[in-house]
C-alpha cells in the first residue's frame, strides 16, 4: 500500500516515523521546498510542487498511490483544495491531518483578523513594538507608510525577502520555542504586540502563554477554510489508525477475491 504525505509540518514527519515501520506500507513524503534545510523525515521523500491538482492527479496514478494525507501547514490553503481535487479525480482516498487551531485562555487579550491585511490595520491602535511570527512569507502587508513608525520584529526560519516594513529586525529560528525563550524574547525587545497565525499546535504556543502574563495583546490571524467533505484527524495516531483500517480492508479484500 503506497500512502504518500503532503508534508512540511511537525505533524507530517511525526505520522512518517509512525509509519516507517508499518508492514505493507510504501511511504513518500512531499515536501513544497520553500525551507532551505528541512528536517526530512523517513521513508522516501520528493521536495517541489506537482503542478496543480492535474499535476498531483498524474504523480498519484503514475506511483500508484493508495492513500493520501494532507499533514500540510494550516495555513497552506491551495494544497489542500489542490489534494481534494486530485484524489477525487484519481479515486486516491483522502484524508486531513490538521492540528486543533489555539483556543483563547482566561486573561488573553486576542484580537482576531481574517487576513494579514486586516491585521496590519489594527496594529496602530494596540502597540508599536511588534513582535511578528508569521513566517517570512506577506511581509508586504506591513510595509505600508501608515505603519513607517512602528518596529518589528519578524521571525521566521529562512530570510525574508522584501518588502519590508521600515523598521525591521529579523530573528532566524526555529521552534520548538520554550516559555523563558518567548518570555525573554518580549523582554529584551521591549514587545507591545504579538502578530500571530493560527497555526495551533505546541510547538509555537509559548508566545501566547508570554504575551498573557506580560499583558500584551495578540492580534491573531483565522485559518482559512478548508475544502469541503475531507476526512479530517486532529493527532498523527489518528491518521495511523486511518492507514490501518484501508491496509486491513485492503487485506481482506484480496484474500476474499476468487482465484482465476
Amino acid at each position: 500500500m503506497h500512502v504518500l504525505i503532503l508534508g512540511g509540518t511537525t505533524e507530517g514527519r511525526r505520522l512518517a516515523e509512525l509509519l516507517a515501520g508499518e508492514a505493507g506500507v510504501r511511504l513518500t513524503s512531499s515536501l513544497a521546498g520553500r525551507v532551505a534545510a528541512p528536517r526530512l523525515p523517513p521513508g522516501e521523500v520528493r521536495v517541489g510542487g506537482f503542478g496543480g491538482a492535474e499535476g498531483l492527479a498524474a504523480w498519484l496514478r503514475q506511483h500508484h498511490v493508495d492513500a493520501l494525507i494532507d499533514a500540510t501547514h494550516p495555513f497552506a490553503g491551495t494544497i489542500s483544495f489542490n489534494a481534494a481535487t486530485a484524489a477525487a479525480g484519481a479515486h486516491v482516498p483522502l484524508l486531513a491531518l490538521r492540528r486543533p487551531g489555539w483556543v483563547a485562555s482566561e486573561g488573553d487579550d486576542w484580537h482576531e483578523v481574517g487576513s494579514l491585511e486586516e491585521a496590519a490595520r489594527v496594529l496602530p491602535a494596540l502597540g508599536e513594538r511588534v513582535f511578528l511570527t508569521t513566517g517570512r512569507m506577506g511581509l508586504a502587508a506591513f510595509a505600508g507608510p501608515e505603519l513607517d513608525a512602528h518596529w518589528f520584529l519578524v521571525r521566521s526560519v529562512d530570510a525574508p525577502e522584501p518588502p519590508f516594513p521600515a523598521r525591521v529586525e529579523v530573528l532566524l529560528d526555529r521552534g520548538p520555542f520554550t516559555l523563558a525563550g518567548e518570555r525573554e524574547i518580549l523582554r529584551a525587545h521591549r514587545v507591545d504586540v504579538v502578530v500571530t497565525k493560527d497555526s495551533g499546535g505546541v510547538a509555537t504556543a509559548p508566545k501566547l502563554t508570554a504575551a498573557r502574563e506580560a499583558g500584551i495583546p495578540v492580534v491573531l490571524v483565522r485559518r482559512p477554510a478548508g475544502p469541503e467533505g475531507v476526512t479530517c484527524v486532529a493527532t498523527p495516531g489518528e491518521a495511523v489508525a486511518w492507514v490501518r483500517g484501508r491496509l486491513t480492508a485492503r487485506r481482506g479484500l484480496s484474500r476474499s477475491s476468487p482465484r482465476p
